[in-house]
């Protein structure tokens, strides 16, 4: 048995409620781990709602903002630092210490950087990475997609393991009688204006859900509100349940990302309800959909829109086939397990 730390980040709970896909693949994780039989503890906020073994004394910036308001710019560097001094005095307890959170951790691991992993959920091809990367070359990093992979160091690569979710999570429909979907933060990375116009190309509604960005909140207000409309609505953010009958009440989830998309979430969970993904040739999307199988890789909104009068040659049934083949948590806690077993035989 490995005694494994899995140390989340502090902006939502560890699951989330709504948005935080970082946070729900962390805590998918960890369960899938502690059903392999794996020593698991989780540090997250206290806010955390987990049945799982839990550290953390300090609530989320997510409950610290709806609590409070606006907090001090610094709170999310405090609370990573109050969350790593936890850390740092448990080492001696774990075999592997997992982490998922940004750069402070490196440093508080010193001499055990050889016996952790560092999965980032963000692109790594920007200054602040290689400043971090050259600093750290001993840091073993897992990859979530080979796309991502491409932006790190050889020194760092630790290997690749695709997102999973949990099976159960969302059921398969075979008889969507709903309009698309799209699902994701409203900024300009992904898109949904690009997905309304694409919709109404095609002559459909579409249902857009999601958080409007906190980083750009101009965005949804310039770019997405305008175009809103009886057959293009957004409904906000959605939980797990809600998001399972959008996604499965869909024809296709659109995903017109516009940036080096690491893995996008998203896709998997529309695959769980065998609702084809149609999305942009952007980072990771040629490595999870599988075009024609899954979904369709389009480069353009003429593209995508061709690919909508074409959903009827995708299998539903073999959507969910192929997520249950490639992209489930216990799938996912198996590849770390190896590469646990790879940095403990060193």
């Amino acid at each position: 048995m490995i005694r494994i730390a899995q140390v989340a980040p502090n902006i939502f709970p560890t699951p989330p409620l709504y948005h935080g896909g970082t946070e729900r693949v962390v805590h998918d994780l960890s369960v899938a781990l502690q059903n392999a039989g794996m020593d698991v503890t989780l540090f997250a906020p206290s806010d955390s709602v987990t049945e799982l073994p839990r550290v953390g004394d300090y609530p989320s910036l997510a409950a610290l903002e709806a609590r409070e308001g606006r907090v001090a710019p610094g709170v999310p560097a405090a609370l990573e630092a109050l969350q790593m001094e936890g850390l740092a005095r448990r080492l001696d307890a774990f075999d592997i210490v997992h982490c998922h959170g940004e750069f402070a951790h490196a440093a508080i691991l010193g001499a055990r950087r050889c016996r952790s992993l560092t999965t980032i959920h963000w692109r790594v091809d920007e200054r602040d990475r290689a400043l971090f990367f050259a600093g750290f070359p001993d840091l073993p990093v897992a990859a979530i997609s080979a796309a991502q992979q491409a932006g790190l160091p050889a020194a760092n690569r630790a290997g690749i393991v695709h997102h999973g979710i949990a099976c159960d999570r969302y059921a398969l429909r075979t008889d969507p009688s709903g309009p698309l979907a799209f699902v994701g933060r409203m900024t300009d990375q992904k898109r949904p204006d690009v997905a309304i116009r694409v919709a109404r190309a095609a002559g459909l509604p579409i249902r857009l859900a999601g958080t409007v960005d906190v980083g750009n909140p101009g965005y949804f207000d310039g770019m997405v509100r305008p175009l809103l409309d009886d057959d293009a609505v957004y409904v906000g953010p959605v939980d797990d349940a809600a998001k399972a009958r959008l996604l499965g009440d869909a024809r296709a989830l659109l995903f017109p990302i516009d940036w080096p998309e690491p893995f996008g979430l998203v896709m998997i969970e529309a695959m769980a309800c065998g609702t084809p993904v149609i999305a942009w040739n952007r980072g990771s999307v040629p490595e999870i959909v599988e075009d024609g199988v899954t979904g369709f890789v389009v480069a353009s909104e003429a593209e995508a829109v061709a690919a909508i009068g074409r959903l009827g040659e995708i299998d539903r049934a073999g959507v969910r086939r192929r997520f249950e083949a490639r992209f489930t948590a216990d799938r996912m806690a198996a590849d770390y397990i190896a590469i646990y077993r790879t940095l403990l035989a060193r």
